[in-house]
């Protein structure tokens, strides 16, 4: 596996201590992405972000601007990796980026895919774009009081009026906001 843990090193029945790890990591051999998780130097060429993501907090699946950018409802482009989970708020800082995860509300905890990239042995979880969405506001409802501030978002129109808008009236009910279903209206 491209990303492993000291754990997996032992099921598939190698002995490696935790200092061979640390040894290996100071000699540029490993990566570590986070304590107690590692990767090759030579895989890094193939690993994607979202993947990364994955492996660094379970369960979490990849939204808010990484899939919205994904999608092209956003122009920006994101750097950082976003996701959510029903666990608490994290961030880890790698040599290979930033990864974010928001916590949101375990009956929030849906709308999602798995991802698997060119037959990749990694997948991944990524909202669906109607998803990501609702996350997105969700996440920014503080900051949305009227259509100046709707517009400001700079939510990509012609692929907006492609999403799915009975999905995104389903996926907004377990939100049960009504400031969500104003701004929705405001956008739609």
């Amino acid at each position: 596996m491209p990303i492993f843990s000291l754990h997996d090193l032992e099921l598939i029945g190698l002995k490696v201590y935790p200092y061979q790890l640390s040894n290996w990591v100071d000699k540029n051999y490993l990566i570590k992405l986070k304590n107690g998780l590692y990767t090759f130097r030579g895989n890094v060429e193939k690993l994607k972000c979202e993947q990364i993501s994955f492996y660094l907090y379970q369960p979490s699946y990849i939204s808010l601007e990484k899939a919205l950018s994904h999608y092209g409802l956003i122009p920006e482009m994101v750097y950082n990796c976003t996701s959510v989970t029903p666990k608490i708020t994290r961030t880890f800082r790698n040599e290979l980026g930033v990864f974010i995860f928001k916590h949101i509300k375990k009956e929030l905890f849906f709308g999602y895919q798995q991802q698997c990239d060119n037959n990749d042995e990694l997948p991944y979880l990524m909202a669906e774009p109607e998803k990501a969405l609702l996350d997105y506001l969700y996440f920014n409802l503080p900051q949305l009081k009227d259509k100046k501030d709707v517009e400001e978002l700079r939510i990509n129109e012609i692929i907006l009026k492609d999403l799915n808008k009975s999905k995104i009236k389903k996926y907004a009910q377990p939100f049960q906001n009504t400031n969500m279903q104003k701004i929705l209206k405001l956008l739609l």
